[in-house]
């Protein structure tokens, strides 16, 4: 699998499934969760309440019609929340081990990743970027492209150093 590293907006990406970091609830939110839910339009929130009434568990992921993104399917994972006290580190790389093998499911090809848990949740960014880098490095999977959307430049340079 080629890893790759972009600058922008996840909503944008033209791939075939895009990773929400989305909350337990399932039902939008801030950040990536709620950028995905805005540009996606309401089809998503509706296949998440239908699919999953009971939201889902830390470290888990399911996925959804990706609505009026470019992407086909959105692949929702539930990041630890670390401002919340949720640290334990197997949490984080379950994320990605997770997306990869729904994607894997769906016959994605490409996937774009946002850094998970990075953002409002608070986990440290250096170790967000090493548990992403090295769970994607390490996980059997078909997908052609893992591409990592970095929001700003900060963090597209700290992926790239690693």
């Amino acid at each position: 699998m080629e890893i790759t590293i972009v600058t922008g907006d996840i909503t944008t990406q033209e791939v075939d499934a895009v990773v929400n970091a989305a909350n337990r609830r399932m039902r939008g939110g801030g950040g990536v969760d709620g950028a995905i839910h805005r540009a996606g339009g309401e089809e998503i929130l509706e296949q998440c309440v239908a699919r999953f009434p009971d939201g889902l568990g830390t470290g888990q992921a399911g996925w959804t019609t990706a609505g009026r993104l470019p992407a086909k399917w959105v692949i929702h994972v539930v990041g630890p929340n670390h401002a919340a006290g949720e640290r334990d580190r197997a949490l984080l790389p379950s994320c990605y081990v997770n997306a990869l093998r729904v994607a894997d499911e769906l016959g994605a090809k490409s996937v774009a990743f946002p850094l998970v848990s990075a953002g409002v949740y608070g986990w440290p960014k250096e170790d967000a970027v090493d548990a992403a880098l090295e769970t994607l490095r390490a996980s059997p999977t078909q997908v052609e492209e893992a591409r990592v959307v970095a929001f700003d430049e900060s963090s597209a340079e700290l992926l790239r150093a690693r």
